[in-house]
């Protein structure tokens, strides 16, 4: 088993570790990356369409549910053609979702749809792309991307 890319460690400790909550959303592709957020407390992953190692497989779930304080999280990595995967993960959740996190199309997406908040934080190992919400009063909502690289 190898390292994770040698950059990881820099934007664990400036983003990722201190975040109450890491959520990545499919295409981790590699053992050692996955073993590598590992380390965070409330690590949830999903597996996507690139993760096929089989440890991977065995592990890691293609759709995940969770509750953070009085928030109900979904993850899912997404399918289908890229300019139907927004709605389609948003019809594959309901409305007790306060907000649904997706992938596939490694494209930032910050959006309501069909009455669901959905998240698409980019791809951190293809564009530098991840993403921090932040929860407010009366569990609002905000986005943040950040370009890290």
């Amino acid at each position: 088993m190898g390292n994770p890319p040698f950059w990881l460690e820099a934007v664990y400790a400036k983003w990722l570790g201190p975040a109450d909550a890491l959520v990545h959303c499919g295409d981790i592709t590699s053992v050692e990356t996955w073993s590598y957020f590992m380390q965070h407390d409330k690590f949830i992953c999903v597996r996507g369409n690139c993760d096929w190692d089989p440890q991977l497989v065995d592990q890691v779930r293609p759709v995940e549910t969770v509750r953070l304080g009085s928030l109900t999280i979904g993850a899912t990595h997404g399918w289908g053609p890229r300019p139907q995967v927004s709605v389609k993960v948003a019809q594959s959740f309901g409305p007790e979702y306060d907000l649904v996190c997706y992938g596939h199309t490694h494209k930032r997406d910050w959006s309501v749809v069909e009455g669901i908040q959905l998240l698409n934080p980019g791809s951190l190992g293809e564009s530098g792309s991840l993403a921090i919400v932040t929860v407010g009063k009366s569990n609002r909502l905000s986005c943040e991307f950040i370009d890290v690289f």
